[in-house]
């Protein structure tokens, strides 16, 4: 990714600190260790254009490198999350691209997913109103989703006449939801409830709208304050332990625990332990 002069400070072994990123595409703001990214466009319900994924799938893969951001929160601004795909923007030129073009765009909105999986911060989605098409896989891609009970969740392309299985959805939702559940909504499109949402697991809560946000930041600072890389690892083995059997899972969470038992942030809990104090984490 390249930065304007100052938005990023190159560190020693491609890590980078992002705090002072200047975002063109959407809201970014780092305070304390949260990164809070926020869609920007509420008259349109927070739709998403070539350029904002793009800006958003190359920032998420710097993250990776940021050493100044231990968690993230994504949300859109006014009273929806993201509406997907502008109609005008995005799918009208969609119609008139050929082939090469249009795989072209499907897997830059398919790179944006791999980088959020990839990018060892957890990702909190803080999510009211409206999350429809990419807007719904963003939220599927965060770690943790916090929604109310009047925001509408759906994955929408077979209302357009495409295929549920976008950005991952066929094999990220039913691993959350189950096989069933996704199925009924990638076939039918339908939106998904905050109710019916907390209840197959979507949501991992419910709270009042005008709470989500600070909800999403409480959450975020808590565990920007924890051992991160700990909960860097911890993310690693939830994305990599889809594709391992049982055995292959055990071996590669114990080689996991012991990378993890030779950081300092380990050895400061043993040592606030036995001194009966809270553990100051540092991320290292």
């Amino acid at each position: 990714m390249k930065y304007l002069p100052g938005q990023a400070q190159d560190l020693p072994g491609n890590r980078q600190q992002l705090a002072g990123y200047e975002a063109s595409q959407f809201k970014y703001a780092v305070i304390a260790g949260v990164a809070t990214l926020s869609l920007n466009r509420p008259e349109r319900k927070n739709p998403l254009t070539f350029d904002s994924y793009a800006e958003l799938r190359d920032l998420f893969r710097a993250l990776a490198y940021a050493d100044d951001v231990k968690a993230i929160v994504i949300t859109g601004a006014g009273e929806n999350f993201c509406s997907g795909g502008d109609v005008h923007e995005i799918i009208g030129p969609l119609t008139k691209l050929d082939m090469p073009g249009l795989l072209s765009f499907t897997r830059m909105t398919g790179d944006l997913v791999k980088a959020m999986r990839a990018c060892p911060q957890p990702i909190i989605a803080a999510i009211d109103g409206v999350c429809a098409g990419a807007g719904a896989i963003l939220a599927l891609a965060s770690d943790i989703r916090l929604g109310t009970a009047r925001s509408k969740t759906a994955f929408l392309f077979t209302r357009v006449g495409l295929a549920g299985c976008d950005m991952g959805a066929c094999s990220i939702l039913p691993r959350i939801i189950g096989q069933g559940r996704a199925s009924d909504l990638l076939y039918t499109g339908r939106s998904m409830s905050g109710e019916e949402a907390e209840r197959w697991g979507f949501f991992n809560r419910l709270v009042e709208p005008e709470q989500v946000w600070e909800e999403a930041q409480a959450y975020a600072r808590n565990l920007a304050d924890g051992p991160t890389f700990a909960h860097g690892m911890t993310k690693k083995m939830l994305h990599q332990e889809w594709n391992m059997g049982v055995d292959e899972a055990i071996e590669a969470e114990a080689q996991a625990q012991a990378i993890c038992m030779m950081t300092n942030d380990f050895h400061r809990a043993y040592h606030a332990f036995v001194a009966k104090q809270k553990p100051v984490f540092e991320g290292d």
